[in-house]
């Protein structure tokens, strides 16, 4: 279980940080001089990829599209979507 918890938890950091950079890329688009926003995009956006990098490496792939996969395939490994495995809540685990 704690396994379990130590995804999530991965997870959910790393939606937050892409969470922050689509927030910050949406803000960039109408203030395209804020020295400060565009260091913040970049901060989260290494931020993101570290996570993604760590998810990948102890947990499989995220997307089909843009993340590699071992011999054989193993998107199809994860849970789909659609299954309450590929979700969370930001409780969970906190109870």
């Amino acid at each position: 279980m704690k396994n379990e918890n130590e995804r999530f938890d991965l997870l959910k950091r790393l939606t937050a940080a892409r969470f922050m950079v689509e927030d910050l890329h949406l803000y960039l688009d109408t203030h395209p001089n804020d020295r400060e926003a565009i260091a913040k995009f970049n901060s989260y956006l290494m931020q993101t990829k570290k996570l993604r990098e760590s998810y990948e490496k102890s947990y499989g792939m995220l997307t089909a599209h843009d993340s590699f996969s071992q011999y054989p395939w193993q998107w199809i490994n994860e849970p789909w979507p659609w299954d309450y495995e590929a979700n969370f809540e930001l409780n969970r685990g906190e109870n």
